[in-house]
This record gives C-alpha cells, structure tokens and sequence, in this order.
C-alpha cells in the first residue's frame, strides 16, 4: 500500500509537511496493532475450535476445569488468546466461568437439550425459507449423497459429520451468515448431546427425514419442507439420543 495512494493525501502532504511524519508514524502503529490482533484472534480460534472437538467428543469431560497456563503451554500462545478462546466456548455454551473456581466445562441437562431442539427448529425453518429459491438440483444433489453417507456411516462421529453436512447444504444458500453461525453452534450442542448416548455400539440409521424433505424441495413446496425440518429438528429434545438418532432427528 502506497503511503500516498490518493491525490487527496498527496496535496495535503505537500500543503502540510508537518503532519506528513506524525500521520504516516500513527498509520503504520495501527497496521502493527492491527496484524497483532488479527494473529491473536486466529490463534484464538484454533485453540477454540480444538477444546470444541474434544469437549463435543466427550475427552474432557462435564465438570473438568480448563487451566488457562497449561492450555496457553501446550498451543505455544500467550494468555491474551486463550482467553479469547474460553469467551468464544461459553458463548456456544460448552463451557462455563465460575467465580473463584475458574472455567470448567459445562453440563448438559435435558432441558437444555430442549431448548437446543426448539431454537435449532426456528432458526434451521427460517434459514431453509430464505435459502429455499436459491436451492440448485446440484445442491440437492449434494444434500441427497451427504444422506446416503450418514445411511453407510460406521460410527456416530461419521453419522454426525453427513448429517451437519445436510443440513448446511440446504440451509447456507439463505445468504444469512450470522443466522448459519448460531446454527453451527447449536449442532454443535446438539452433537454433543448425541455423542454421550453413543459410548458403545453403533447402529446405522436410514434417514427418511431428509429424504422427504428433499422430495419436497424438489417438487417446490417449500412450507412442506420447512414443516418436516422443524419436526425433525425438534425431536432430539423428545427422546433419549439413541432411539432419536434411529428416527433420524439430527
């Protein structure tokens, strides 16, 4: 980037010489403080996104506190992003700061896996009305071979990953980023409701769910579709996870 990029800066430079240092001197500080925070944030969100994975995945389990210098040691990062990283786990609700006791990782009760359901539903209905006309046979497509995947897949962590992916098909053309980010955060509360019902033996489900939601989408009844889907959604907060699972209500 030119220090001078536009006729406007330049006049002015040369009209006030004497800003010219203490301007250029200001501009290049915020790009230093600028680079430093968007490292920070990127370490932040790599540190988040692997506590998520292993909190979501049952490693560290209900109740274990997070130390932030032994977190901090092992990615190699200053405190500033680990603590970052804690604000972004609470506010998906994986994790929770207690006064005096520092951060532990949250429980789950049953109501909150229904809550979980009944907000997954309204937002996954609003996103899929708005994403609905822009929903391409290639997309459908995709959405029915991520179905057949979850149908063949070998363990709940394989299901989980075809169903998120189903779902985020049908649901980003809505063209609503921060809608699909609240959605990503609550299928990852919903999954790890899923995974703790699932220690032992695994039982390939057949999803008939989003074949019929597909079948709508296809015919072009979009209210069918959201119909289904929110029924769909909310079923994982009316049963335990491995006969919801079997119904497919992921």
């Amino acid at each position: 980037m030119s220090e001078c990029s536009s006729p406007e800066r330049r006049f002015f430079f040369k009209a006030h010489p004497e800003f010219r240092h203490s301007a250029l001197s200001t501009f290049y500080s915020m790009r230093i403080i600028y680079n430093s925070m968007t490292k920070s944030e990127s370490i932040a969100a790599r540190i988040s996104r692997a506590l998520a994975e292993r909190i979501v995945s049952g490693e560290i389990a209900a109740g274990a506190p997070l130390r932030q210098d032994h977190i901090a040691e092992e990615f190699g990062a200053s405190h500033v992003p680990v603590r970052e990283a804690f604000r972004r786990l609470e506010a998906q609700g994986l994790v929770e700061s207690q006064p005096r006791r520092g951060v532990r990782v949250a429980g789950f009760s049953m109501e909150e896996v229904r809550e979980i359901a009944e907000m997954r539903s309204a937002l996954e209905v609003l996103a899929l009305r708005n994403a609905a006309p822009h929903l391409t046979s290639a997309i459908l497509d995709e959405a029915e071979d991520a179905t057949r995947a979850g149908d063949q897949a070998r363990d709940v962590h394989a299901w989980e990953e075809a169903n998120r992916r189903f779902h985020r098909l049908i649901l980003a053309p809505c063209g609503m980023p921060r809608l699909m980010r609240s959605i990503d955060d609550l299928h990852t509360a919903s999954a790890r409701f899923l995974f703790s019902g699932w220690r032992a033996e695994w039982e390939t489900p057949t999803d008939r769910d989003h074949r019929a939601i597909l079948t709508a989408l296809r015919r072009g009844d979009t209210e069918a579709a959201a119909l289904l889907l929110g029924r769909h959604v909310q079923w994982i907060g009316q049963k335990p996870a491995k006969t919801q699972v079997s119904r497919s209500a992921g």
